[in-house]
């Protein structure tokens, strides 16, 4: 009772003083929540496995270092299953019902927007790991969104500094995925690759999670072209190069996946990937090549966790984590507007050289590697048999990046304004 008149008398005492007295935060000690929408099942299963794998080795990384202002980090998980309306509506349930405080992930463009358009409408930053359309942060992009991987055009810029080299004037042939990431990147490498006439240098597009591809493969035959583009991903990208190779195609073109990981590559086997050319925004070969320390001691970690190799989109996955924890830390606070402007221009290394997160579109800007798979020998010779990709060139990201000019002239021809939203006029959703 005495204690109890004790307190009491020095609330009244504050009260009337006029002294500020900071009130410990009762939420202090409580659990961050950050949201991953990846996909656990369907075609892209093996992206999101990467992704899933990476982020709790930051997350425990991370709270062993104190966590976030003090405050360890717990994983909210949900299976978008590559669905853009699954993965909208775990957004919502994710910010709604469990109070998230950023949502990363994704291995679809069309899941990466629809988070996206979650995410603005609710305040909340979404950060996304494995989404190369041009429109993710073009002309489906917002002030919530962020994308740490490279994009469409991006790598065509890259392939096309090769391939102009080797093909220049030979006929090509395109077999594409039917949803924004399939056409965006297909125009981008048309038109470095000056393939744009369909005349000349045919295509089709297949749709998301197609197991048989003999009808567009028979067409490949029939037009007989130097080079087969294959803009698919995870299990379609893995389907149509083991029916290449049953038809025999593979032995008598280039094949070129603009967008590889080794998710992919192992999917498909050495066998199968020998020559195949593509780019990637990281694999676990760059590290040890021009000698990243941080990027080495995760790799090191992720195998001794996982007795395998980590793909693109695990780095991708743990960089966001790390970087989300440091721009909290520079605002000094989880308000999404003032985490927003700490990631604006903001310059990083995790596990490779230099990058940063351009302030008009939030697009990190970073090196693109051109790389060809090696020969079945050689990877099937090495630790884990994974040792798929030689790195053939490298393009900066301010090369191959869409100039602010080209980015404002894409966004009024779609009748958007030159810019994203302002903050102010989000404040408060």
């Amino acid at each position: 009772m005495i204690r109890l008149l004790g307190i009491l008398y020095t609330m009244v005492v504050i009260l009337f003083s006029g002294v500020l007295v900071p009130i410990p935060d009762a939420r202090a000690n409580d659990t961050i929540k950050i949201g991953l929408n990846y996909p656990r099942t369907g075609p892209y299963y093996a992206l999101g496995d990467n992704q899933h794998r990476a982020a709790v080795i930051a997350i425990n990384e991370i709270n062993a270092d104190g966590g976030i202002h003090g405050r360890p980090i717990e994983l909210v998980c949900a299976d978008t299953r590559s669905d853009a309306e699954r993965a909208r509506a775990n957004a919502v349930d994710m910010i709604d019902n469990h109070g998230v405080e950023m949502i990363f992930g994704g291995a679809s463009s069309a899941v990466a927007i629809a988070v996206g358009e979650v995410c603005q409408q609710k305040g909340v930053p979404f950060m996304g790991t494995l989404t190369y359309s041009t429109a993710t942060t073009g002309v489906a992009g917002h002030r919530h969104t962020f994308r740490e991987c490279y994009d469409s055009w991006m790598a065509a810029k890259a392939l096309a500094a090769y391939l102009n080299g080797s093909f220049q004037g030979k006929k090509y042939y395109y077999i594409a995925a039917d949803y924004t990431w399939g056409w965006t990147t297909q125009e981008a490498v048309r038109r470095f690759t000056h393939t744009t006439d369909e005349a000349v240098h045919p295509g089709v597009f297949t749709p998301l999670g197609t197991i048989d591809f003999t009808r567009q493969l028979s067409l490949v035959q029939l037009v007989k072209p130097d080079v087969l583009v294959l803009v698919l991903g995870g299990e379609d990208m893995v389907n149509v190069l083991w029916q290449a190779s049953e038809m025999g195609i593979t032995d008598s073109v280039q094949i070129v996946v603009p967008n590889l990981t080794l998710g992919m590559a192992e999917g498909a086997g050495p066998e199968v990937m020998q020559g195949v050319v593509g780019t990637v925004s990281w694999c676990w070969r760059v590290p040890y090549k021009y000698n990243y320390r941080q990027g080495k001691e995760f790799v090191e970690t992720f195998v001794k966790h996982h007795d395998r190799y980590p793909s693109s989109s695990a780095a991708s996955a743990y960089t966001i984590l790390w970087e989300y924890r440091d721009a909290v830390e520079r605002a000094e606070s989880f308000d999404a507007a003032d985490v927003i402007r700490e990631l604006e221009g903001h310059h990083y290394r995790r596990l490779k050289d230099e990058q940063y997160w351009r302030d008009f579109d939030h697009q990190s800007v970073q090196t693109v590697y051109i790389v060809r798979c090696h020969p079945p020998e050689h990877v099937r010779a090495h630790e884990h048999q994974a040792d798929y990709f030689e790195i053939l060139g490298t393009l900066s990201g301010e090369k191959a990046v869409i100039t602010r000019e080209e980015w404002e002239a894409t966004r009024l021809k779609n009748n958007l304004p030159p810019h994203l939203e302002p903050l102010e006029s989000i404040a408060g959703q």
